[in-house]
């Protein structure tokens, strides 16, 4: 693969890390007031609103294809599902925490794209892939704090998470961003929406919670589009470990905002993690 693609993700995976690590503070400053279901509802309307905004300003409507509707279905699914879990998540257990157990996605891409995207994984890239999941034990040291729900969440959403970014994988070989996006904000504002409705209260957007909605909903559309373009440019297995570097970034958030603890162990975590994606872009290109 061209180094110049490889360089391309890289970039579009920068804007990706930058728009998680905005929702993630944001996910937690509307938590008091708003459940992890009208969170995603919030930010699917926004979404909505952005998107069919730029398909009119662009005249690409006809660009939005109904052809694969099962899987931008299956896709959004399991989207809604891992970023509630996210979401909760949040609230219970520290940011570098959270993203540390979140990325055990990339061990779910390596052991299902070859199934579901034909995908060859190298002795090389999953060593790589291995190394840098070493680096987050190291941070995440489980077993070092008792089970909670919030570890539970966290761990689970990396499994929805990776099938998320497998069908994203398959989506973009036939349709383009805005089609994608289009099918991901409609169909999680009608899954939010009846979501948040089942207790029969939906809490209403307040004037200190409205400015964190829009930028969850904001950050959600560009952290897809991010993701999207950069698995339309490179393998799954090039673009996810890239995601990588928001765990040091996050524990740095998390400990100038919320006074979350570092210590020794989130560096070193860092560097096996960073080290980890050197060695699979050197593999990669080959």
């Amino acid at each position: 693969m061209a180094a110049a693609n490889v360089l391309r993700a890289a970039l579009w995976m920068t804007g990706a890390i930058a728009s998680f690590t905005l929702m993630a503070v944001a996910g937690r400053a509307t938590a008091s007031t708003h459940d992890t279901f009208e969170m995603m509802m919030y930010r699917s309307v926004i979404g909505i609103i952005i998107v069919c905004a730029v398909l009119t300003w662009t005249g690409t409507w006809h660009r939005v294809s109904r052809d694969r509707l099962g899987l931008n279905m299956a896709r959004n699914l399991a989207h809604f599902i891992g970023q509630n879990l996210w979401f909760y998540s949040l609230t219970l257990i520290p940011l570098a925490q959270v993203f540390a157990l979140e990325f055990t996605t990339p061990l779910w891409v390596i052991l299902l794209a070859p199934l579901l995207l034909g995908e060859r994984i190298t002795l090389p890239k999953a060593l790589a892939v291995g190394l840098g999941f070493l680096g987050i034990l190291v941070v995440a040291r489980p077993g070092a704090t008792p089970l909670n729900s919030g570890i539970a969440a966290a761990a689970s959403c990396a499994i929805f998470f990776a099938l998320t970014m497998i069908a994203t994988k398959r989506l973009t070989r036939t349709e383009g961003i805005g089609s994608i996006l289009f099918w991901l904000t409609s169909m999680q504002l009608v899954l939010g929406l009846v979501a948040s409705g089942y207790d029969a209260e939906i809490a209403l957007p307040t004037a200190a919670t409205i400015p964190w909605l829009i930028l969850i909903g904001v950050c959600g559309l560009t952290a897809h589009f991010c993701i999207t373009k950069a698995l339309a440019i490179a393998p799954a297995t090039i673009v996810v470990p890239f995601d990588f570097a928001r765990l040091p970034i996050i524990a740095i958030v998390g400990a100038l905002i919320y006074h979350e603890p570092i210590d020794l162990f989130v560096f070193i975590g860092g560097i096996m993690i960073l080290s980890a994606n050197y060695v699979n872009v050197k593999t990669s290109l080959a």
